[in-house]
This record gives C-alpha cells, sequence and structure tokens, in this order.
C-alpha cells in the first residue's frame, strides 16, 4: 500500500466537500448529483461490478458469478421500482402517462422506449463495442477513475461516436429503421404485479441458463474461475478486535467487495436516484456534450450545427451545470478515491500499441449504437428493465448478440480488457 495516495485521498475527498458548499451551495440538484455519481464510482470500483463483465467475462472464462450478480440487480430493481411506478399510478400520474407516452408522469418511465429497427441495430453494435472496448458507459468511467489508460482512450473514442450518432439521427429518423416502433410498458398488458411476477421469472430462466454454461465449462475444463488479488483479498481476523488497526481500515476501504455487494447497493442508489430525480441512472448522454466541448476548444462552431444546438447549449452554460455530466465525473472520481483509499491508484497500460485501434472503435460503436437505441446497457438496458419496460428485454438480447460477436473479435486478435 502506497500511504501516501491514501492522504491525497482523503484530500480529494475535503476538496470535492469544499467545492460543493461553495459552488454548489445554492445547486443542490448539481450536488446530489455529485454525490450520487461519487457512490456509484466507488461502488463500481470496490466490487469490480460492470456490465459488460456480464457478456464478456463468462464467454472468456465461464465463470457466470458476475451475470448471476447482474440478474439479482435487476430482480431487486424491478421490485423496487414496480413499487414506485405503483405509487405514481395511484397519485393520479398514471392517466397522464396512458394519454401521453413521451412524457413521464411516473418517476422513471421516461426509460420506456420505443422499439425499432434502428433501436435493435444500436444494442448490436454497443455490444460488439463493450466487449472490444473492455468495459461500457459506466465501466469506462470507472476504469478512467482507477488509473486505465485503456479506459482514456475508450472515453475519447465514445465521445466522437456519440458526436457522430447525434449527426446522424435526425436524417436516420426519417427512414425505415424507425418507421415502425412498438412501445410496450409491461404494466398495461400484466398490471404492476404482473409484470413484476413476469420480470422475475424471465430473469430466473436466465440464471438457469448461466448455471448451465457454467457447468458446461466446468465439465469440459475450460472455466477459469477469478481470483482476487493478495491485496484485495480478507485479512483474518486476530482474537482481539483493534478498532484502531491496519485489519481495521483494510476491512473499511482496502478488501474487496463480492459481486453481490455491489449489485444490492447499486440497486440502492438506483432506487435513490429516480425517487430524488424522478428519472432514471443513464451515463451515455453526455459524451456527447464532452465531445462538443473539447472539439469546441479547436474553434468549430457546432452551435451551427442543427443537430448539435442542445449540446452546444450545455457547453455555453459549462459542463459542471449540466447534471448528468456531473455525476458521470463523480464516478470518475469516486473510482480515483476508491483506488487510492486502498493505497493502490497507479497509471496503467497493459496493451500493445495493434490495440489501441480496436480500443478506438470499441469507444465509436458504443457511442454511436447508444445514439441508435437512444441509451446504453444503464440508460437502455438496466433502466428499462428496471422500469418495466418491454425495450429493456430487447436490448438485452441485442447487447448479448453484440457482445457475443465481439468476444469472437477479443479471442481472434487476441485483445485484452
Amino acid at each position: 500500500m502506497k500511504k501516501g495516495q491514501v492522504f491525497i485521498g482523503f484530500g480529494i475527498i475535503a476538496a470535492i466537500t469544499a467545492f460543493i458548499m461553495t459552488s454548489y451551495a445554492d445547486k443542490s440538484k448539481l450536488a446530489l448529483f455529485l454525490i450520487t455519481g461519487l457512490m456509484l464510482g466507488y461502488v463500481l470500483q470496490r466490487s469490480r461490478f460492470g456490465f459488460a463483465g456480464g457478456v464478456r467475462k463468462i464467454a472468456m472464462t465461464g465463470d457466470g458469478k458476475l451475470s448471476k450478480a447482474l440478474l439479482f440487480l435487476f430482480a431487486i430493481t424491478v421490485i423496487g421500482v414496480a413499487g414506485i411506478h405503483y405509487a405514481g399510478a395511484q397519485s393520479g400520474a398514471e392517466a397522464a402517462f396512458r394519454a401521453a407516452k413521451d412524457v413521464a408522469t411516473i418517476p422513471g418511465t421516461g426509460s420506456v422506449s420505443a422499439i425499432s429497427l434502428g433501436f435493435i441495430i444500436g444494442g448490436i453494435l454497443f455490444g460488439i463495442g463493450m466487449v472490444l472496448g473492455g468495459g461500457c458507459a459506466s465501466g469506462t468511467l470507472s476504469d478512467t477513475g482507477e488509473g486505465s489508460v485503456r479506459g482514456l482512450i475508450v472515453l475519447f473514442f465514445f465521445c466522437i461516436g456519440g458526436m457522430l450518432g447525434t449527426w446522424n439521427l435526425p436524417s436516420l429518423k426519417k427512414t425505415f429503421l424507425y418507421e415502425n416502433s412498438l412501445t410496450v410498458y409491461l404494466p398495461d398488458t400484466f398490471g404492476y404485479v404482473g409484470a413484476v411476477l413476469v420480470s422475475l421469472l424471465l430473469l430466473l430462466g436466465l440464471y438457469f441458463i448461466v448455471k448451465i454454461y457454467e457447468n458446461k465449462r466446468k465439465k469440459a475444463g475450460t472455466q477459469k474461475l477469478e481470483e482476487y488479488a493478495e491485496w484485495e483479498k480478507a485479512i483474518e481476523e486476530e482474537k482481539e478486535y483493534k478498532v484502531l488497526s491496519n485489519k481495521t481500515y483494510h476491512k473499511l476501504f482496502v478488501e474487496r467487495w463480492s459481486f453481490f455487494t455491489g449489485a444490492a447497493l447499486i440497486a440502492i442508489l438506483f432506487i435513490f436516484i429516480i425517487n430524488t430525480t424522478n428519472s432514471s441512472w443513464g451515463a451515455s448522454g453526455p459524451y456527447t456534450h464532452w465531445g462538443v466541448w473539447l472539439f469546441s476548444k479547436l474553434g468549430i462552431d457546432f452551435g451551427a450545427i442543427e443537430a448539435f444546438k442542445g449540446s452546444a447549449e450545455v457547453v455555453t452554460k459549462g459542463i459542471l451545470n449540466d447534471p448528468v455530466s456531473v455525476r458521470n465525473i463523480g464516478i470518475i472520481l469516486g473510482a480515483a478515491i476508491c483506488m487510492l483509499l486502498a493505497g493502490r491508484w497507479k497509471l496503467t497500460v497493459n496493451f500493445k500499441a495493434k490495440d489501441v485501434a480496436f480500443y478506438g472503435l470499441g469507444g465509436i460503436l458504443m457511442g454511436y449504437g447508444a445514439k441508435l437505441a437512444g441509451g446504453c446497457n444503464v440508460g437502455a438496458l438496466f433502466s428499462g428493465i428496471a422500469n418495466l419496460s418491454l425495450s429493456g428485454w430487447v436490448f438485452l438480447v441485442t447487447l448479448v448478440v453484440g457482445g457475443l460477436l465481439g468476444v469472437k473479435l477479443v479471442k481472434k486478435f487476441n485483445i485484452p480488457a
């Protein structure tokens, strides 16, 4: 452990606290988004939790622990969010929601998306990209925070892909890709209790599929279970417990959390986000804003381009005044703080020059795919399923299809995560 990093970590926490108390003193919404971002980043990093790994890890190693933890996460949030939706419906918001599906009158129902050919293609492209890039929209942020140069490369090209998608989307919306679409809010068909039961049965079915695949790989002798690094493992307790000790610090700030611990904490944060913002967690939207901000420094006037007027307006007002951007920045900082408090932050470059092209391609495919689908594996997948939308399940299928295609490319070209 590098003890100097511990002091830096606590110093960053103090600096962020001071920033919130001064710059965001009268901007409680921004403060809330930053704090939830910090917590998400910390949890994602401490548990090594990631949505992309749910496909890549099991396909590459036969280890389904992360996949099962993701199913557990979906199950918890489906139950919790259904209660929020039901309460909203009972308060009279349901009638307004039925009258105008594009208006999220029930908290979180902004994630009830239309399913179209463009949506499906976007999901497949995102699935390929997340495996090539070694992380999803949120995973790329936490990877960047821990010091991964790969994560930084993917982040940059994710912005490029988002910009390309933003530029193309208005014309694509007028084509057959989006002509015919289907929007299904499961409670409309099954009722709230039925929608929860159907969702849980689907998740149970996926759990059995994961277990069967794990057993198949185990019997074939091709399963490789993940092992924690020595510094992440728990330290045996001594007979006499001491509050102020290295072991206590290790337990509080260093010992790795399980995937299931990460899933439970992310579920709590997800439900907290809906309760406090009336909308779900999303991560890919700000990437376009960040790209516009970066290239505007080179003198490009994006305000003059119709497709980018929204992003240009965000940049003009300041990235630190955009709530979702602030939460994403919080995820980066939260992951960095996690590694600093553990004394294990370092800049990592564990790839070859040829791999940069694949990381860049992965980032572009994720950014472009997220625009076509109207979200990433947080906004379109997780938020879709949690908010009882059929679109979340369709995105899951497309993500797996794309992810498996990506795995083939990773194996063929030996691309490290």
